[in-house]
């Protein structure tokens, strides 16, 4: 798909107001593999192909294994992946999806069990963020396959 606009040089602002939330929740504290499989997911079910391309090169600059990202959708259906990391993925599914509004009892008490209510908190921003770049990329269609682990992480820190 051709893109339809460089949103950095277009939109400058709009990037500077996103910048502190997305570094806000790379150094939250919670695990950067963890983290990468969240927003990975986020974007596959959002279908953005920049920020799949993008989150599956930081998930390997990580650490991250091929197979484990081959299987990322299809994560309740293989054993590699712990239980924090099934809440975590449930949780992103559930707060990208919303259905009727609301998040079920059921998939709070799960995730509870794995993640202090700190933690929950800045899983929510990660998927709320990534949900937020999700339809900015998607409205606009950056070049995809150009990514490089780190490549924003300046634009980040002068945020």
């Amino acid at each position: 798909m051709k893109p339809r606009a460089n949103i950095a040089k277009v939109f400058p602002k709009v990037l500077q107001a996103l910048y502190p939330t997305t570094k806000y929740v790379n150094s939250c504290g919670l695990d950067a593999r963890l983290l990468e499989l969240v927003k990975m997911r986020t974007s596959q079910i959002n279908g953005c192909a920049y920020c799949i391309d993008m989150h599956s090169k930081d998930a390997r600059a990580a650490g991250e294994t091929e197979q484990r990202l081959y299987l990322l959708d299809a994560w309740r259906e293989t054993p590699l992946y712990d239980a924090r990391e099934r809440a975590a993925l449930e949780w992103a599914e559930t707060v990208t999806r919303l259905r009727d509004g609301q998040v079920p009892d059921e998939v709070y008490a799960r995730v509870r069990e794995h993640f202090s209510e700190e933690e929950l908190l800045d899983l929510t921003i990660a998927v709320i963020a990534t949900n937020g770049w999700n339809r900015l990329n998607i409205a606009f269609r950056p070049e995809v396959g150009s990514y490089r682990p780190g490549m924003f992480d300046r634009a980040a820190v002068a945020a």
